[in-house]
């Protein structure tokens, strides 16, 4: 899967709103110039200006008018999926090549390509690692990498059995 710039850029603006959007004197939020973000992430203005469109309809970020104005969240760090964001702005976690919104036209001429379940079995994988980790624990660098583990009677080539032995005698 390639992560593309929509999805990426708009996580990167997130977590840049989570770390500058905090008054610690009073510990409220505060609005963050976009063009702010923009210097910060190297990200252009316009093409985070598309994002915050798309963000602040879901419901993630509101936008503050006036002197001092910009965009903050709208709600918790704690509370906002990574999976939520990229969702809002219409990042797919979709890796196969199958046409149509449900995979319904497949890869190959109506059908499924010979590698179909492997690659949608991963797209559900990121999907489901996305759903659990917030913007807080991308903050707090505290993302938990799930650990997969190898049936015994499951096929695998020796170096993958060799891999996941040697990593449960050193855990």
């Amino acid at each position: 899967m390639r992560l593309n710039t929509k999805g990426r850029y708009a996580v990167m603006a997130m977590a840049d709103l989570a770390k500058h959007g905090k008054d610690t004197k009073h510990g409220k939020d505060k609005s963050i110039p976009m063009s702010e973000i923009s210097d910060r992430q190297r990200i252009s203005l316009s093409y985070l200006e598309q994002l915050f469109v798309k963000l602040r309809r879901a419901g993630l970020a509101k936008s503050m008018r006036g002197p001092g104005g910009g965009y903050a969240l709208a709600k918790s760090s704690g509370d906002i999926l990574i999976s939520e964001i990229m969702i809002a702005v219409g990042e797919p976690f979709k890796i196969t090549r199958c046409q149509g919104e449900d995979n319904s036209e497949g890869c190959l001429d109506g059908g499924n390509c010979i590698t179909h379940d492997l690659w949608s079995s991963l797209g559900g994988h990121i999907e489901s690692f996305l759903e659990q980790v917030t913007l807080q624990d991308v903050l707090d660098n505290t993302i938990v990498t799930p650990v997969i583990t190898q049936a015994e009677d499951a096929p695998a080539t020796d170096y993958v059995k060799d891999y996941l032995n040697s990593s449960k005698q050193a855990g």
